[in-house]
C-alpha cells in the first residue's frame, strides 16, 4: 500500500510497506540465530615417551604413584635419549629403588599438546598399576609452562604439581586453587623472568589457593637441578592424595 503526497516546496514520496520483505513471500531470517554443534572429533596421537617401573613393580599387586614429568625446549625433537639430561629420567638412570613410576614424555616441537598428553595418561593408567589417587605433574622451563596448562585443563586429575621456572595464563592460575602447587625459580633467570612464577603464585594464593614458591637466589635457568636431587621434593608429593571428587 502506497500513497504520494504533493507539496508546494517539492515531491514528497511516503512508502509504506506491509507483509514479506523479500520476494515470493518468504519471511525475513534473523540476522543472528542460536545454534549447537553436538559432533565427535577424533585426533592422532603419536608421542614417544620413557617409563620407569620402580623395583619390585612385579612383585605383588601395588598399586604405584606416578609422576608425568616434561622436558624443556633442548629436549624436543625425535631423539629420546635427550630426556634423561634431566629431572626424573636422570634421577631413576642411578636410582632404581625410586618409588614412583615415572613417565617422560618427548615433544616433537616446541610446546606441549595438552590434549596428547592427557590421552598418554589416560594409556598409562589403563595399562599400568597406578595409583590414580597420587598422580603428580611437573616439568621444567617449557615443561615447566605445560605444567601450569595441563594442570588447568584437568585440575582435578593431579594429587599435587610442580612447575620449574615456567609460567603462563593467568587464566590457568585461577583454576588451581584447589591443587597443592611447589613453584620452583631461580632468581638470575635469564631466559623465563622469575616474574612469571611469581605472577601465578600471586593469583592461586590471593584466591585461596594451597601453594608456595621457592627462589634460588644465586641461580640462572637451571633451577631444576637443584630441585629434582632434593629427597624432600619427593617426600612433598608423597604427601598429596588427590581430592575427592563428587
Amino acid at each position: 500500500m502506497r500513497w504520494r503526497c504533493c507539496t508546494a516546496a517539492g515531491l514528497l514520496v511516503l512508502a509504506v510497506v506491509i507483509g514479506p520483505t523479500h520476494a515470493g513471500g518468504t519471511k525475513a531470517v534473523p540476522a543472528q540465530q542460536a545454534k549447537t554443534l553436538d559432533k565427535t572429533v577424533t585426533t592422532h596421537v603419536n608421542l614417544k615417551y620413557l617409563l620407569f617401573l620402580p623395583e619390585g613393580y612385579d612383585q605383588n599387586d601395588k598399586k604405584w604413584p606416578l609422576i608425568l614429568f616434561l622436558h624443556g625446549a633442548g629436549e624436543s625433537g625425535t631423539n629420546l635419549e635427550l630426556v634423561k639430561k634431566h629431572g626424573p629420567p636422570k634421577v631413576v638412570a642411578k636410582k632404581k629403588d625410586f618409588p614412583f613410576i615415572v613417565v617422560s614424555p618427548q615433544s616433537p616441537t616446541f610446546g606441549w599438546d595438552p590434549v596428547a598428553l592427557t590421552a598418554l595418561l589416560d594409556e598409562v593408567e589403563a595399562t599400568y598399576r597406578v595409583d590414580p589417587d597420587r598422580v603428580y605433574l611437573t616439568g621444567l622451563s617449557m615443561g615447566g609452562f605445560g605444567t601450569w596448562e595441563l594442570a588447568a585443563k584437568h585440575p582435578k586429575r593431579f594429587a599435587a604439581i610442580a612447575p620449574v621456572c615456567g609460567g603462563g595464563s593467568l587464566v590457568w592460575a585461577f583454576r588451581l586453587t584447589g591443587l597443592p602447587i611447589w613453584a620452583f625459580h631461580g632468581a638470575k633467570d635469564p631466559i623465563v623472568p622469575l616474574a612469571e612464577s611469581e605472577r601465578m603464585v600471586d593469583v592461586v594464593k590471593k584466591n585461596g589457593g594451597d601453594v608456595k614458591l621457592t627462589v634460588y637466589p644465586d641461580a640462572a635457568h637451571d633451577s631444576w637441578t637443584e630441585t629434582y636431587d632434593n629427597p624432600a621434593f619427593y617426600e612433598w608429593l608423597l604427601q598429596h592424595k588427590r581430592k575427592a571428587t563428587k
